[in-house]
């Protein structure tokens, strides 16, 4: 049955917290899920064929659409969450790069204001506190050591929507800004990193809780040095983002991963830069610029990898008929465990009655997107969903 305020979907796959359901239904009202179950009735939304999941939940993206986050523009920022929004990202937490202080704090005070409206969960601030030999996509030359004053300031820019800061530790004054994060509610995330498996440890003591894209930009594993990746895989406390797009990590790298964490450690990123749903060509990362080929994105000087071209549902498309996770790993590192992570999950994260409508539906076949709802509002594949229902 479908009113103005009012729809219930039913007939598909529902991926639940306590497993999937076949032939399921869920009832929105408003911006709000009211149940899941129940008998079909007439007038019901027919998704026979389809699989709901929970809206997806980001909590690292630079950009998209050709938009991005570290413009400075409101515009281009709500082009960019408009972007991930259309391919199931229905809970965005925007990443800054490296800049100076000052405009970094200018980009906090613009992205806030979408926090505000209801844009955007929160602010990721990913550098300037980061290691020269572990830069990656940053410029070298704005690199700063975190001192606690400075990553103050920046949390204070962003008006209490900062949600997390990826910082080295080893660097001086690393553990003392951790320890001043965990203090002020903030996740402090070790990336960018030369740290080694103590120094890592002594993080992860002090208040950190994530890893930033494990295995990139960082020490790989020696057999005589571990390095910040045992470190942090081996930690109950730390939530590790993954990077599924088969250009950061091999497909066995992110099994490994998932076996020694488990997925209700781990969280599934984009780390998307601006070409995010757009064609190759030449793009803006902060101050750098980058050349995306064949959907790979790297630094036109120096070549290193520069973010990705990933959406969220491609990265669980990847995950289900690429690593063999079931639906239900797959939406835990997808949904359950950011949401979680950013203290959201009493309305996002799970298909619930109570929390937000936020869905994503699937075909359930080939596991591609065919339409998303936000708080309610189909936001793409409205249209195809009432001509299936017709037919």
């Amino acid at each position: 049955m479908t009113t103005a305020d009012r729809t219930a979907l039913a007939g598909a796959r529902l991926v639940l917290p306590g497993g999937v359901v076949d032939n399921g239904r869920i009832t929105v009202e408003g911006s709000r899920i009211a149940s899941v179950g129940g008998e079909s009735r007439p007038g019901d939304l027919d998704l026979t064929g389809r699989t709901v999941v929970p809206g997806f939940v980001d909590l690292h993206v630079h950009g998209g659409g050709g938009a991005s986050y570290t413009s400075g523009v409101a515009e281009e920022a709500l082009r960019a969450a408009r972007t991930h929004l259309e391919h199931g990202t229905t809970t965005t937490v925007a990443s800054t790069v490296t800049g100076e202080i000052d405009e970094l704090c200018h980009q906090a005070a613009v992205l806030s204001e979408l926090v505000e409206d209801g844009v955007l969960a929160g602010i990721h601030f990913e550098g300037p506190f980061i290691s020269h030999n572990r830069c990656g996509a940053h410029r070298p030359d704005l690199l700063r050591d975190p001192d606690p004053a400075l990553v103050r300031k920046l949390a204070d820019a962003a008006r209490g929507h900062a949600r997390m800061f990826t910082l080295a530790p080893e660097l001086p004054g690393g553990l003392e800004s951790v320890r001043m994060l965990a203090d002020l509610g903030i996740i402090a995330a070790v990336g960018h990193t030369d740290s080694d498996y103590t120094k890592t440890l002594e993080a992860i003591e002090a208040g950190a809780t994530v890893a930033t894209h494990l295995f990139n930009a960082m020490p790989g594993i020696q057999h005589r040095a571990p390095g910040p990746i045992v470190a942090l895989l081996e930690d109950e406390r730390v939530t590790v983002e993954l990077i599924n797009d088969g250009v950061h990590l091999h497909p066995s790298v992110l099994d490994l991963a998932y076996g020694t964490a488990g997925a209700h450690r781990v969280a599934l990123i984009t780390d998307a830069m601006g070409a995010a749903g757009m064609g190759d060509g030449l793009y803006p990362l902060g101050p750098l610029q980058v050349r995306v080929e064949n959907g790979v994105a790297r630094l036109v000087e120096g070549g290193s990898i520069a973010g990705s071209t990933l959406t969220l549902d491609v990265a669980l498309r990847r995950s289900v008929t690429v690593n063999g996770l079931s639906l239900e790993q797959a939406v835990q590192s997808l949904s359950t465990v950011p949401a979680r992570l950013l203290g959201l999950s009493d309305s996002i994260g799970s298909l619930e009655a109570g929390k937000n409508a936020d869905l994503v539906v699937l075909d359930s076949d080939t596991h591609e997107l065919v339409a998303v709802m936000r708080r309610g509002e189909w936001i793409v594949g409205a249209d195809r969903l009432a001509r299936a229902h017709a037919a």
